[in-house]
């Protein structure tokens, strides 16, 4: 949990908010099919749905109040991977720093899965 303190008072913000924020960005940047995760018991890479997207984003809370988030997606057949990455890392650390005021040191995206429709 991050603590911002103001002349006012203190907000504390937990590292489930910083998931959410992070897997909507990230899930509305083109090409993005979805939020994904490795099944532990098949191996196989699976589509969250957007209630548990959550479980495809990861946020490590640094000794310096920033935070490392990283993205396990799934993106679309045909789209040039290394954009979408750009795009999502860019996407993210913005979205995440304005909305919590939170600096972001790194954005890491893991595509886990293509999909063939």
């Amino acid at each position: 949990m991050i603590r911002l303190d103001t002349d006012k008072g203190g907000i504390a913000v937990g590292s489930n908010v910083y998931t959410n924020i992070a897997g909507i960005a990230a899930s509305n940047c083109f090409g993005v099919k979805g939020m994904a995760v490795r099944s532990m018991t098949d191996g196989l890479v699976h589509l969250l749905r957007k209630e548990a997207m959550s479980k495809g984003v990861r946020v490590t809370l640094n000794d310096d109040n920033s935070i490392s988030i990283d993205l396990h997606i799934m993106v679309d057949h045909g789209v040039n991977i290394a954009a979408v990455g750009e795009s999502i890392i860019s996407e993210v650390r913005y979205v995440v720093h304005k909305q919590t005021g939170t600096e972001v040191r790194t954005v890491n995206v893991f595509v886990d899965s293509i999909t063939t429709d």
